[in-house]
């Protein structure tokens, strides 16, 4: 394991030059002070965990201190938000510290949220809340605890400084970790600037850092373009399979790679919803949890558009088609599972489709019915949460479907049926309900219960002694958080 000055930096990004980011050195916060940390997450850094705990690494994820090789950069783009677009944006508030690659040869960028001003902050000052970083901390490593895609988050560091939002509230830095933090924007941004000798610069350098498998394929870049749609199209599947809704799905807040990242009001279902929205600004329902599917859709269309200059229009017309048959052969494959089935029906999807409209219209709590769908034998736990439904008759004649489909599937033991849907359907998520208790107990001061809800939800899947108050059905004032892009 390293210590913190013993990280080795490759900036590559950085040597794009400056068409491409702009330097600017991190604000520092006042009064830096841990306030969790992701183990996990700085093992991707090879680091000592213990070093967490010390006065430097504070200051170094706080803005007091940067390592000799680090040089941040803030990286321009731009992207359609809500559907319209928007000529430039780029990191308002966050900084690419750098690059490290680790003993197994992985690159990772080290990327401050909250740093400051830089050029692109549009009116903004630069800042992050202590609510927002813990939110963004919390369900980076929440995510890829489930198994979805996503980028990490090494620590939440907070201060005394004082930062504006509704009210006065105290800033405070998240540092973020993936592979790249290159965006659908990137791309749209040297598309719609006319800056061909630049945008094919960044095509090559996505092509030969991130995809490089693709280099062997006689399209290279409709390759990667079709892997990209792929990464998506699973990434989505996942989202709907465990009730994630991203609630800010704009082209800027999409990454090449195929991974959920720039957290804002995000939230997973409580109660079933289709029709979610977790962002209050939504007033249309654009990114509505049941509308995430075609967004993605809409969203890989724009790359599309900025990738012309590379691929013809038929092409890019027919990789784009895979995207909706991928999806579903992704999700079908995952609510299968989530059901506790090994084979495939062709009335599968009918069975799912038939029990998400039960769910609907009884205000069934998506994770827990799964989780105790499991929990015994078909016939027995069909007949327990046969109370939580309003329409009866409808999800009597759903269970006998389910019960016979179930006994089509094989003759495994209850016990191997429940493992088997148990490594599959979570205990626990991360509620909106729960993030806000963690929240408060931060804002007073103590950082405890922000430590205790990451380490439950880095094992979602395993019951913990002790930890009951998380499994349970949100209370009534939990299930109608009103969350912004500024939370």
């Amino acid at each position: 394991m390293k210590a913190l000055d013993e990280l080795t930096f490759d900036n590559r990004f950085a040597r794009l030059g400056d068409a491409f980011s702009t330097h600017v050195l991190p604000e520092p916060l006042d009064e830096p002070r841990l306030v969790v940390a992701s183990k996990a997450a700085m093992a991707l850094l090879d680091l000592d965990p213990v070093v967490a705990e010390t006065p430097v690494f504070a200051e170094l994820f706080g803005g007091h201190k940067l390592w000799a090789e680090a040089e941040p950069r803030a990286m321009v783009y731009s992207g359609h938000q809500f559907g319209g677009y928007t000529p430039q944006l780029g990191d308002g508030r966050g900084l690419l510290l750098g690059e490290v690659y680790n003993q197994a040869g992985e690159h990772w960028d080290l990327h401050l949220k909250g740093a400051g001003m830089t050029p692109y902050s549009r009116m903004g000052d630069g800042r992050a809340v202590l609510r927002s970083s813990i939110r963004e901390f919390l369900a980076s490593e929440a995510l890829h605890a489930l198994g979805i895609p996503s980028s990490r988050a090494l620590c939440v560091i907070g201060s005394s400084t004082p930062v504006w939002r509704e009210k006065q509230e105290r800033g405070a830095m998240v540092l973020r970790l993936a592979q790249s933090h290159i965006r659908f924007g990137h791309f749209e941004y040297f598309y719609y600037t006319k800056k061909p000798e630049q945008q094919a610069e960044l095509a090559e350098h996505v092509l030969n850092l991130h995809y490089p498998e693709c280099r062997e394929q006689p399209e290279p870049y409709l390759a990667m373009f079709r892997e990209i749609v792929e990464r998506n199209a699973e990434m989505i599947a996942k989202w709907q399979a465990y009730g994630f809704c991203h609630g800010v799905m704009n082209t800027d807040n999409m990454s090449i790679l195929g991974i959920t990242f720039d957290f804002g009001p995000f939230a997973f279902l409580d109660d079933f919803d289709a029709h979610f929205i977790c962002n209050h600004s939504d007033h249309e329902g654009r990114y509505s949890f049941s509308n995430q599917v075609p967004i993605g859709q809409w969203n890989l269309s724009a790359l599309a558009q900025a990738l012309t200059p590379f691929i013809s229009v038929d092409a890019l017309k027919e990789a784009l088609g895979l995207y909706l048959p991928l999806y579903q052969a992704h999700y079908l494959d995952l609510m299968r599972r989530r059901l506790g089935l090994t084979t495939a029906e062709d009335d599968d999807q009918k069975l799912v489709e038939g029990l998400l409209k039960l769910m609907q219209n009884s205000g069934v709590d998506y994770t827990l019915f799964f989780r105790r769908l499991g929990d015994e034998p078909a016939a027995l736990a069909v007949a327990r949460l046969r109370d939580d439904f309003v329409d009866l008759a409808g999800f009597d004649a759903w269970a006998e479907r389910y019960k016979a489909r179930v006994a089509r599937d094989g003759d495994d033991s209850q016990e191997q049926r429940r493992e088997r849907m148990h490594a599959v359907n979570p205990l626990y998520i991360l509620r909106n309900y729960l993030a806000q208790n963690a929240i408060a107990a931060a804002e007073a001061g103590d950082y405890s219960e922000v430590r205790r809800l990451h380490e439950v939800l880095s094992k979602p899947f395993e019951e913990q002694a002790g930890m009951e108050q998380y499994a349970q059905r949100p209370p009534d004032w939990g299930k109608h958080l009103e969350i912004s892009c500024s939370s």
